[in-house]
């Protein structure tokens, strides 16, 4: 299999993540390089079938964005070059667009690349799909990507779900017996359920006979200490693992628990069912979990909804502030993970805008 194709995803580890049934689709006929961002280069090293991960950041994806400098692009045209691809299929949101990619390829010697634009894209895409025509819009970001591929000649091989590499044993970390694990962090501050509702959450399943794991990165810390306080029955792993190991102590769980944010689709991966506090600043039928048993919570109607704000714009945070931690014991009392026919006495029945609004 001499034909080597880039496959670009720029963004953050749930972008790359989603992007993987695309990247074996493309691994099926040609050997995969994989272009991402910082954020997102993990993901791709727990992705099958790539052969090589390549890392730029890059101006129009990044928040903060780096500077659009002269040698910041050269930076990436000695990266394509280097890389020797034959082709390339560029993988965006609906929100995104691939021709700033697409012109760096081109000045890169790229022959054939591919593309979802609804702007004109000139000499820039061979092929293309225009998002609303020959793409629909309202689909789940995984399927989006397979699409793309496909029209670049890569259909699906398989059932589309996610998938990562094998994952480690991580019980030195975890600890022996079932576990729920709880991340309450997000990049997006807007997409996050309030600390002291974890906090309460964590110890409603403690009560229950449920082990409870926290996770995290370094910078949420201090998060994840705010909801422990202490409590030498949580096990605190922020900061602790991994990706590789993430994806093994989610691997390991009963059930995930956490806000719209990459860790819920590396459980989907490891087949993990998932309790999403989905925040509407995205659609969820393009960014829920996909593959696993998963329940939503959140109000899906507030007036925060498709506004993608980093930050929450309306006071209050009335699309999670709302749920409960009764309702996220109950949601993974659905799921069958928590302690037992009789733990559902202790929960007490919930309505109003934070009740679960549908399952995915």
């Amino acid at each position: 299999m001499n034909r080597r194709v880039l496959v670009a995803r720029l963004d953050s580890l749930g972008d790359v993540l989603l992007a993987g049934p695309a990247v074996r689709a493309v691994a099926a006929r040609a050997e995969v390089v994989m272009l991402c961002g910082p954020r997102g280069a993990a993901g791709a090293r727990l992705l099958p079938d790539v052969s090589e991960v390549l890392v730029w950041d890059a101006p129009w994806i990044s928040q903060p964005p780096p500077e659009a400098s002269e040698d910041h692009v050269a930076e990436l045209l000695a990266l394509l070059r280097s890389a020797r691809v034959d082709e390339a299929v560029i993988l965006t949101s609906f929100h995104q667009s691939p021709l700033p990619l697409a012109l760096l390829l081109r000045l890169a010697g790229v022959a054939r690349i591919s593309g979802a634009s609804t702007d004109y894209p000139g000499s820039l895409l061979d092929v293309r799909l225009r998002p609303g025509e020959t793409l629909a819009e309202d689909i789940p970001e995984h399927r989006r990507a397979l699409a793309i591929a496909d029209a670049a000649g890569f259909p699906c091989p398989d059932d589309g779900r996610l998938r990562v590499l094998p994952t480690p044993d991580t019980g030195e970390l975890t600890g022996a017996g079932p576990y729920v694990v709880l991340h309450p962090g997000a990049s997006a501050e807007s997409r996050r359920w309030p600390a002291e509702s974890f906090r309460r959450a964590a110890r409603m399943l403690l009560d229950l006979g449920q082990r409870v794991v926290l996770t995290g990165g370094l910078p949420e810390r201090a998060l994840t200490a705010s909801i422990a306080r202490g409590d030498t029955r949580i096990i605190d792993l922020a900061g602790a693992c991994s990706t590789q190991e993430l994806a093994g102590v989610l691997a390991g769980a009963d059930a995930l628990v956490c806000g719209n944010t990459g860790p819920a689709h590396l459980a989907a991966a490891v087949g993990t069912p998932v309790v999403s506090l989905f925040s509407p600043v995205v659609p969820a039928i393009r960014w829920a979990p996909h593959g696993v048993p998963v329940r939503i919570l959140g109000d899906q109607d507030a007036p925060c909804r498709d506004s993608r704000a980093v930050h929450c714009p309306v006071e209050g945070h009335p699309c999670l502030a709302g749920v409960r931690p009764e309702e996220v014991v109950r949601a993974l009392l659905e799921l069958e993970i928590a302690a037992g026919p009789e733990a559902g006495d202790a929960v007490t029945a919930v309505d109003g805008p934070g009740e679960r609004k549908g399952a995915a």
